[in-house]
């Protein structure tokens, strides 16, 4: 196993990167929908059955699916032999390995006599446990953690979190991602920097920025080793925050990666809807780099998690129109109902199956009903920085009693002036919390008054909590609706030559209250626009 005396060879020359004509080719090759999949579970089973039940859904007719990163790390030890790692001492695993199997190289193998690119996912910063199995057992740090605890920062995690300001952690990560290049045929790695921050001393993220260039710079020069090695392309990506500016708090200098040549994808996001595709586009300056959004459908934008197939087409449909090169789907099921079931898994909702068929193109989203909406914050307290928390989310907002308006931005990615013709219906969707019917809350769109066409003193959300604190993002399907909960929902009609492609505002006033003077405020959770057409408008 790895010691503190030998992490790593020397570092790699910084000199230029030289990306050749296959490199460059392997890059541009057709990505729609990229999977992120975790698979730590139901290890042990049938083996044949089990890669039936990971590739299901990639299996189906119709599929738009084209790479699988198999997030398979197993917090922070080996699920592969290994020379630099402890094991991971999990019973199914330990089984699998009797029986003489090697689960990575068999999910490589199957990745690519399915036609499908695919990718080692890691995750540069991990809560590791006990071996005895995922989460077993917290009350032990990670070996290396506890001979070396000037290695981790001292944050929210109990253990701590590894600190890449650390030379010898660099050297660390560089040679665990060196020995899966060399000895597993994958497409590419990805370095998720969401798995977890900090990874830089809180406070000085930027001040140490270099630090973790100098880990993609080394990372990178392995990489293009083992690709002229193995005479065939190894690709890099990273996962980042969802801008560049949410990229510099965390110490993520993206612009000298990019600029370098050091990165082919970044992977943008996780749990957001508003991604800032064009400021990376822009920082790009030129550079082969592909961009991808990322949507998390458990730790989601909060109170989305699960959501409808509309409201997937809107998500998808904004990043596409906004001119990503590929979407990534992340915390979505496997398989079909039935099959998991069979595996004794849990079923995932039936939107994220219908998904897979309608989001990897604009074509195949075009004309189909849409939910465009406006993120949440919500709770997420696996992350000290900026990456993943949300933080920065307009929704929910409180509504002055002055009648002043409150301005939220709304992107909309479908042209409605041009397919007025085919389009049954629009509506601007408010749900609010300490609103009454009695209450008149107005609405505009664009700057045009919006007539009211319904009134829910009813709704019910069994995601959004107040005046409770909203949870830890996450576990939609252990939440229930309360009976007592009274949130206001309130339609209003759009014409569709109101609407715009790209960004929208929307102002909401509380114009009236029909209470006595000093009640609660009204609480805007959540702002969506609804496109709905017209039977047999959706293209042969």
């Amino acid at each position: 196993m790895l010691a503190a005396s030998n992490a790593s060879a020397s570092p790699p020359d910084t000199g230029p990167v030289k990306l050749s004509p296959e490199h460059l080719g392997a890059l541009n090759r057709r990505r729609r929908i990229v999977v992120q999949f975790d698979a730590h579970s139901e290890l042990g089973a049938d083996f044949d059955r089990w890669l039936d039940y990971r590739f299901d859904y990639a299996d189906e007719p119709g599929s738009q699916i084209d790479s699988l990163w198999w997030d398979i790390g197993a917090l922070g030890y080996a699920v592969y032999p290994s020379e630099v790692l402890e094991p991971f001492e999990h019973e199914g695993l330990m089984a699998w390995r009797r029986q003489g199997i090697d689960w990575v190289a068999r999910l490589v193998e199957e990745s690519h006599h399915r036609g499908l690119e695919t990718f080692w996912h890691h995750r540069i910063s991990e809560v590791e446990t006990v071996t005895s199995g995922v989460g077993a057992d917290r009350r032990n740090a990670h070996p290396l953690k506890k001979a070396h605890p000037d290695w981790v920062l001292d944050t929210w995690w109990e253990h701590g979190l590894w600190n890449l300001a650390v030379p010898e952690v660099r050297q660390y990560k560089v040679a665990v991602l060196r020995e899966v290049a060399e000895n597993y045929d994958f497409d590419g790695i990805q370095v998720d920097f969401a798995r977890h921050i900090p990874c830089l001393p809180p406070g000085r993220q930027w001040e140490l920025r270099d630090c973790v260039t100098d880990l993609m710079r080394m990372l990178r020069r392995t990489l293009l080793d083992v690709e002229a090695a193995r005479g065939r392309p190894f690709l890099l990506a990273a996962k980042v925050p969802r801008s560049i500016e949410g990229c510099r708090v965390d110490g993520f200098d993206v612009e000298t990666w990019m600029g370098e040549d050091l990165v082919d994808i970044l992977t943008l996001g996780t749990r957001c809807m508003d991604v800032d595709i064009e400021g990376f586009r822009l920082a790009a300056a030129g550079h082969p780099v592909k961009l991808q959004p990322c949507f998390d459908d458990h730790h989601t934008t909060d109170a989305y998690q699960h959501a409808s197939i509309e409201f997937l087409r809107g998500v998808f449909a904004n990043w596409w129109r906004q001119g990503a090169d590929s979407v990534v789907a992340f915390n979505w099921s496997h398989a079909a109902p039935e099959v998991c079931h069979a595996m004794g898994a849990r079923p995932g909702p039936d939107a994220q199956r219908q998904a897979y068929h309608e989001v990897g193109s604009p074509e195949t989203l075009r004309l189909k009903d849409k939910v465009f909406a406006v993120d949440r914050r919500g709770g997420y307290p696996w992350a000290e920085g900026y990456f993943g928390r949300n933080d920065w989310a307009p929704l929910p907002v409180e509504l002055a009693d002055d009648g002043l308006a409150e301005r939220i931005r709304i992107r909309v990615a479908d042209d409605t002036a041009v397919e007025a013709d085919k389009i049954d219906r629009i509506c601007l969707r408010l749900i609010l919390f300490g609103a009454t019917e009695r209450d008149t809350v107005g609405a505009q769109l664009n700057g045009v008054d919006l007539d009211r066409e319904l009134i829910d003193p009813e709704w019910k959300d069994k995601l959004i909590r107040s005046p409770k604190p909203q949870p830890p993002s996450g576990g939609a399907d252990s939440c229930t609706i309360d009976p007592q909960q009274r949130l206001l929902r309130i339609e209003y009609r759009v014409d569709p030559a109101v609407c715009r492609v790209g960004w929208n505002h929307v102002d909401v006033r509380v114009e009236a209250r029909a209470g006595e003077r000093g009640q609660a405020a009204v609480k805007l959770e959540k702002v969506e626009v609804h496109v709905h057409y017209k039977a047999g408008a959706q293209p042969i």
